[in-house]
């Protein structure tokens, strides 16, 4: 099987985050506006699911996270999968920056939101928040800003996201796993075991899969156990090998079929609904709240440092090579736009903290952190652009 051209991938994602940044441009616009009680009374509103003896009753945005969001992690495991077994993570060489990179840009938040929640008054359970990186958002203001940047930084940075997101999956396990439901548990497991069983079978029917999959989902929902990791393992099962010689293996063509869905519908919905939040409620004093102030910073500056931090000392300590073309301060900009958490953050926070006053300030903060990172990244990319273009004209000047 081929492999499938890393910019393609980019830009799809680049042009996803820009409907993104529309759906969470609304959805503040809406919920600080005279349709804020509808904005509101949709977001919070009850719906019930139900097919077949399954049927529950919950707000729209709480399915948004459990149901559509499980449609983003499935696609972020045949992601994680490809990556490995085919793509950028299957190279040695080109695996250790990006890796490294991730591992500071989740250690370097973390430790800057606690220096700011450890004390009394403080919400050191947020940690996790900041330590997310929005793929999306963060390749739309690298297309934006910096077109013409060179290819391996692009991949660098999506190689990076990818291992930031199986960190996440990995932090969701850990520590927003409820009270589980043994019995519910198992099943979930059965169903995720048929899937990979159905994967030995060449002429498996793609509806085996669906049925397996949604038991799985419809277990693990009730088990306690958050659906992103249900979704995550089974699309580990899918197999990646063609079933024809010349054939796309199943894994190539699901990812394929799903994409678009996932990056122009269940992400900007989940943006809309989770974005939104009325600044009405907020006194100056939540503006330097230790919960928000702690996510901002951990954003805009731990990531900034963890990434570029990690970057150099693998370089420096000759554990990975500098991406090819690029400049120092290129790679910081790049740096700088890992700060770009929303989505991410934003699905990390609801889990940590569930509404309320503290939801707003997660809300806040994110949002808060998400545009400072976004903006710091693009205008020092831009320097780092015209700087590199400047010394491209006067290394190719006649001299006479």
């Amino acid at each position: 099987m081929s492999r499938r051209p890393p910019l393609e991938f980019l830009r799809t994602e680049a042009a996803a985050g820009l409907a993104l940044v529309l759906a969470a441009a609304l959805a503040l616009i809406m919920a600080n506006s005279p349709w804020a009680d509808h904005y509101f009374a949709f977001v919070n509103g009850p719906f019930k699911v139900q097919f077949g003896p399954f049927a529950e009753t919950k707000p729209v945005l709480k399915w948004i996270k459990d149901g559509l969001m499980a449609m983003f992690f499935f696609v972020v495991g045949l992601e994680i999968k490809y990556e490995i077994l085919r793509g950028e993570l299957s190279n040695p060489r080109r695996l250790a920056l990006p890796v490294f990179a991730a591992l500071g840009g989740m250690l370097v938040p973390a430790l800057v939101f606690l220096a700011f929640n450890l004390a009394p008054g403080g919400e050191p359970s947020g940690w996790p928040i900041p330590t997310a990186t929005d793929i999306a958002f963060a390749l739309a203001a690298l297309a934006i800003a910096a077109p013409r940047l060179p290819a391996s930084l692009r991949v660098f940075l999506l190689t990076l996201a990818i291992a930031d997101d199986l960190g996440a999956v990995a932090l969701i396990a850990l520590l927003f796993t409820a009270q589980i439901k043994p019995l519910l548990l198992v099943g979930a497991l059965v169903a995720i075991a048929a899937m990979a069983l159905l994967g030995r079978w060449k002429h498996a029917p793609p509806a085996l899969y669906v049925a397996c999959a949604l038991l799985a989902w419809t277990m693990t929902l009730g088990s306690g156990v958050n659906t992103s990791l249900a979704a995550v393992a089974a699309a580990l099962t899918i197999p990646i090998a063609p079933r024809s010689p010349g054939g796309a293996g199943a894994l190539k063509s699901v990812l394929a079929a799903l994409h678009p869905y996932v990056a122009w519908g269940v992400l900007p919905l989940f943006a809309f609904a989770a974005a939104g939040f009325s600044f009405a409620g907020f006194a100056t004093s939540d503006l330097l709240a230790p919960l928000p102030l702690g996510i901002a910073a951990g954003l805009v500056l731990g990531k900034t440092l963890g990434v570029a931090g990690a970057a150099w000392l693998a370089i420096a300590l000759k554990l990975a090579q500098k991406p090819t073309d690029s400049t120092w301060l290129q790679l910081l900009g790049v740096a700088m736009l890992c700060g770009v958490g929303f989505t991410m953050s934003l699905f990390i926070g609801g889990l940590a903290f569930h509404g309320g006053h503290q939801g707003a300030q997660v809300q806040l903060g994110v949002v808060a952190g998400s545009v400072i990172a976004t903006i710091a990244g693009a205008l020092t990319l831009r320097i780092a652009m015209k700087k590199s273009a400047s010394s491209e004209a006067t290394s190719t000047k006649p001299d006479f």
